[in-house]
C-alpha cells in the first residue's frame, strides 16, 4: 500500500495532480479541498489512497491525513465509491462532513451532486459512530483528534471503565484543552474525573 508520494509537482488541475517521483509520473486523483490548498507550490507531499479494480490501478490524494480518513469512510459505506466520496470532499470540507453526519443533516449530504435521500442517510447511520461522537460546542464540532481521542478511549476501556463515560469525559477533556493533547495527558485527565 502506497502511503504518501513526495515530489515535484509536474502537471495540476483542479481534479488530478501529477507528482513526479523520481522520474515517475504518478498520476493522483484530488478533491477541490486539497486543490486549493496545494496553491502555486512547486514540491508537495499527499497522502495517498490506492484503489485497484480489474481493469486498472488509481491512486487518490489528500492534502492531509484527516481527509484521507475521512474518504476511507465514506468509501466504506455501501453504494459511496471512490468517485462519489471525491464529489462529496470538493463540495464539503472535512469539518463540515463530519457536522452535517453527526448533527443528522441529511439536506446537506443532499445537496451534493450525486447524493440521494437514501445515500445521505445511509451515510449518516453507518457514519455516525465510525467517525466519533463529539459534542457540538458554542464554536461548532470539537476537532475530531486522528488517533489521540481514540487511542485515550481504547486504554481506558481496556482498564475497565465504561465506553460511553470515557468517551463523555474525553471529549470534555478536548474541549476545555487549549492546546493539543497527547493521548497521556488526555488519560491522565480523565482517571481524575471517572
Amino acid at each position: 500500500m502506497i502511503e504518501y508520494i513526495e515530489g515535484r509537482i509536474a502537471e495540476k488541475t483542479p481534479t488530478y495532480i501529477v507528482i513526479d517521483c523520481g522520474g515517475v509520473g504518478y498520476l493522483l486523483n484530488i478533491s477541490l479541498n486539497t486543490f486549493s490548498q496545494i496553491k502555486d507550490a512547486e514540491k508537495i507531499k499527499l497522502f495517498a489512497h490506492q484503489v485497484i479494480r480489474e481493469d486498472m490501478h488509481l491512486l487518490y490524494g489528500f492534502f492531509d491525513n484527516n481527509e484521507r480518513k475521512v474518504f476511507r469512510h465514506l468509501i466504506s459505506v455501501s453504494g459511496v465509491g471512490a468517485n462519489t466520496a471525491r464529489m462529496i470532499l470538493s463540495s464539503l470540507s472535512c469539518t463540515d462532513v463530519q457536522k452535517a453526519i453527526l448533527s443528522n443533516n441529511v439536506s446537506v449530504l443532499q445537496s451534493i451532486k450525486g447524493i440521494g435521500a437514501k445515500t445521505a442517510q445511509r451515510l449518516i447511520v453507518d457514519l455516525k459512530d465510525k467517525i466519533g461522537k463529539a459534542d457540538v460546542a458554542s464554536e461548532g464540532l470539537i476537532p475530531v483528534l486522528d488517533n489521540v481521542r481514540d487511542e485515550a478511549i481504547l486504554a481506558l476501556t481496556m482498564l475497565g471503565f465504561n465506553k460511553s463515560a470515557t468517551e463523555k469525559a474525553i471529549d470534555k477533556i478536548i474541549g476545555s484543552m487549549a492546546n493539543r493533547p497527547t493521548v497521556e495527558e488526555l488519560i491522565k485527565q480523565a482517571l481524575k474525573n471517572l
